[in-house]
């Protein structure tokens, strides 16, 4: 049964997920006009997304204090597991359409629930592994192997490697959030992004003309925007409830590739999309039967 508020929260979760796709859909196109690295998206996205993030923090009860934490370590733990998922995730959104970049991001739960079983011992009975063997067999119907027009196999290696990192940043937020607070986490991350992206930058980047660094710079917006979403609807309605919207990010990928980018869909990026998402609705229900913590299933959490 929803509690009380939880329509203002299913709305702020629908927004973040709109604005994660609109943040992918603007990065993929500044890199479709000009050559623009992984580095550098990670830099914009962190730098633009910063100051929203800010405005929350000083914003919320505590404001800068909020960011202190207890466990640093742990932190740097976090930071460096996101930093290395996102540009994973980046590299492979260069790579591949939108579309495929951002469904390959949604197996993110399948890996959380084995590594669930590896660090965490959690057990998992018949069902949960039928939503595994249901993802894995969506992920197959997108890649094609040995299929004529079957997308570019460095980039869903590129996004396969960043969902699992994201599924591993959301085994150790299960133990982070414990103790640390949401705004702690956040703006550290950002902060981390920050640093290892503008490293990056400086290291392989390139002068781009205004109208990329514009493009960039609102995907950065658009980040720090649904980042700041994602986190606040958690304040209003229970995960079990949230999740299932995050999928409305593949339909904001495929309205806003064909629009930005004249991307149109193939039917197995279609076909492995719904048992993707089939995977991962089936998994979220079983966990609500159960009462148990569910797995936010996009890659959004690194």
């Amino acid at each position: 049964m929803i509690r009380h508020g939880a329509s203002y929260g299913m709305t702020l979760r629908v927004a973040s997920a709109l604005s994660f796709s609109l943040m992918y859909a603007l990065m993929k196109w500044g890199a479709t006009l000009e050559s623009v690295s992984a580095g550098e998206m990670v830099f914009y996205r962190s730098l633009f997304g910063l100051p929203i993030v800010l405005i929350w923090i000083l914003s919320s009860r505590g404001g800068l204090a909020a960011i202190s934490t207890r466990r640093p370590m742990v932190h740097v733990w976090r930071c460096g597991l996101g930093v290395t998922g996102i540009l994973l995730i980046f590299q492979g959104l260069r790579l591949l359409p939108l579309a495929d970049a951002t469904t390959i991001g949604f197996t993110a739960p399948i890996f959380a629930t084995l590594l669930s079983i590896l660090f965490l011992k959690e057990k998992v009975g018949p069902h949960r592994w039928t939503a595994v063997a249901l993802g894995f067999l969506g992920v197959l119907v997108m890649v094609r192997p040995g299929a004529e027009g079957a997308p570019p196999l460095a980039g869903l290696l590129f996004a396969l490697g960043g969902a699992f990192v994201a599924a591993s940043v959301t085994v150790t937020l299960r133990q982070l959030g414990k103790t640390e607070k949401a705004t702690a986490i956040v703006f550290w991350f950002f902060v981390a992004c920050a640093t290892v992206g503008g490293a990056l930058a400086l290291i392989d980047g390139h002068s781009h003309s205004w109208r990329v660094i514009a493009i960039l710079a609102a995907g950065g917006l658009a980040g720090g925007l649904a980042q700041l979403l994602m986190t606040t609807s958690l304040q209003h309605a229970p995960v079990s409830t949230l999740a299932p919207l995050d999928y409305l990010q593949m339909v904001g990928a495929v309205i806003l590739g064909w629009l930005l980018l004249s991307d149109v869909p193939t039917t197995a990026t279609l076909a492995g999309a719904a048992l993707i998402v089939g995977s991962g609705l089936y998994t979220a229900w079983r966990e609500r039967v159960l009462s148990r913590e569910i797995t936010p299933p996009s890659g959004s959490a690194v």
